[in-house]
């Protein structure tokens, strides 16, 4: 059952799935850049000029690193100040599972796809998964959410390379070429961060292996 949250405000949007995910992945020296800027506190004028004239994110061109940092402060910023502090303090292990689980609170893109499709392969001992797949879940998502029908044929690929990517980040698959499935353990922290604030979903898409 999919479970509703909040639209966001993108080029592709709807009112369960967003396209927003399509700017970038795990981003982990980016994302630590942007926890730092969220944990000073700076005004939109600071922030700006950190993103564009400081250019922190280190990215080719001010677009890119607007479209970057929105992204991350979307994505970082209603996550509790604990998590900020293991993406920015913990290991390296910690920082990709927290910024794991900041994704999946995010994107109900990349949760259900781990959740139906995912889950599906690690039940049935099918370690590997086919490009195609993606397409025939964006099919089932169109059922639950129509408006993803009018996502573009590059937004909709996008998504699904930047998605894979994430999975591979995170060492859910081998790479990004075998899309192979490997086992995550969560961490104690990242788990019992994820149990104390009773993220339900969050922790059922990161444990995906185990059933």
């Amino acid at each position: 059952m999919v479970v509703r949250n909040s639209p966001l405000h993108t080029l592709e949007t709807s009112t369960v799935y967003n396209a927003e995910i399509t700017a970038g992945s795990l981003l982990l020296r980016e994302s630590c850049e942007i926890v730092r800027l969220l944990r000073q506190g700076v005004d939109s004028a600071e922030w700006k000029r950190a993103i564009v004239v400081e250019n922190v994110l280190q990215k080719t061109s001010p677009a890119s690193a607007i479209r970057i940092a929105r992204l991350l402060k979307n994505r970082l910023a209603p996550m509790p100040s604990e998590l900020w502090e293991m993406i920015a303090e913990g290991t390296t292990e910690i920082s990709i599972q927290s910024l794991m689980a900041a994704a999946i609170k995010h994107s109900r893109l990349l949760g259900d796809f781990m959740l139906q499709v995912l889950r599906r392969h690690y039940r049935e001992f099918n370690k590997r998964l086919l490009p195609r797949e993606w397409d025939a879940f964006l099919a089932d998502c169109e059922h639950v959410d129509p408006a993803v029908k009018t996502w573009s044929v590059t937004t909709r690929n996008k998504a699904g390379q930047v998605i894979f990517r994430i999975l591979a980040e995170a060492g859910y698959f081998e790479n990004t070429r075998s899309l192979v499935l490997q086992v995550v353990s969560i961490t104690p922290e990242v788990s019992k961060f994820l149990h104390s604030r009773n993220e339900d979903y969050v922790l059922r898409c990161m444990e995906v292996a185990n059933g």
